[in-house]
């Protein structure tokens, strides 16, 4: 199974909840050198903008990705202007507002938020 299809799977289970960041970080596990069960506790308080509407999970959990595999500040500033200019903006609170003003509903939205930063962590670290 690719890093998508993990994410995506991750994001389906309902015995278990996968918030952003997990589902970010979890399909990167073996490449950052943990375990599954690290990266879900890792990322346990990053969901919902660290709990409390700041900035998106899977956006953190792309970024503790990155940091985790060696990859430097470039990276990860080319990871937030790939974000920005899909999104507008990086904070979850806003992210939900927008979606809501489109009329999509939170788990679809946050669901390609969370396939947008593995994606993005793929392209970024494809070719290095």
């Amino acid at each position: 199974m690719d890093k998508m299809e993990h994410a995506k799977q991750l994001r389906d289970i309902t015995e278990k909840h996968y918030n952003c960041a997990q589902s970010v970080l979890v399909p990167f596990a073996k490449e950052m050198g943990i375990s599954e069960e690290q990266a879900y506790n890792i990322g346990a308080h990053f969901g919902a903008g660290m709990r409390h509407g700041s900035t998106c999970g899977a956006l953190s959990g792309a970024l503790m990705v990155l940091g985790a595999m060696g990859y430097g500040e470039q990276d990860a500033q080319a990871m937030l202007r790939i974000f920005r200019e899909k999104n507008g903006c990086t904070d979850c609170a806003h992210l939900l507002a927008q979606a809501k003003e489109r009329g999509e509903e939170k788990k679809p939205h946050c669901d390609r938020l969370v396939c947008e930063c593995v994606q993005a962590v793929l392209d970024l670290t494809a070719d290095k």
